[in-house]
């Protein structure tokens, strides 16, 4: 798949922002948490359980920004940041419903995650299917 232009920014965006937010998450949770008012404190075991995920995003986010560069990685790459985003949107939607509604910093970062998510799925549909590119 080779990426257009607009496919191009859109995977350097999405991968940046993961990169970012998943190596803040990674090295300063309590601050990066503290940003929108919720305090980790320092019990070991749920600092661990929030940074492994700020790893795993992090490492998303490169491969999802090495697609706008590397064509053979950009069809995966799409699809990793569909998938990440629309899952990180749903699942705070199911938070919401569950838990209450959050601070408007995370009712913003959902709209944003449906907006890169849905942008990177409408990619995906848009692209030439294997042996049909043109």
């Amino acid at each position: 798949m080779q990426p257009s232009k607009t496919l191009r920014v859109l995977l350097v965006l999405s991968g940046l922002m993961a990169v970012v937010i998943g190596a803040s998450i990674l090295v300063a949770p309590g601050a990066f948490h503290a940003s929108y008012g919720t305090e980790l404190g320092s019990d070991a075991n749920l600092l661990s359980e929030i940074r492994a995920p700020g790893g795993a995003l992090m490492v998303l986010g490169l491969l999802m920004g090495l697609g706008a560069f590397v064509p053979r990685l950009t069809y995966a790459s799409t699809v990793i940041a569909a998938a990440v985003y629309l899952a990180y949107g749903a699942s705070r939607l199911v938070s919401i419903g569950l838990d209450g509604m959050p601070v408007d910093a995370l009712l913003g970062a959902t709209a944003i995650e449906f907006v890169v998510g849905s942008a990177c799925l409408v990619a995906l549909v848009r692209a030439p299917r294997a042996g049909q590119e043109a």
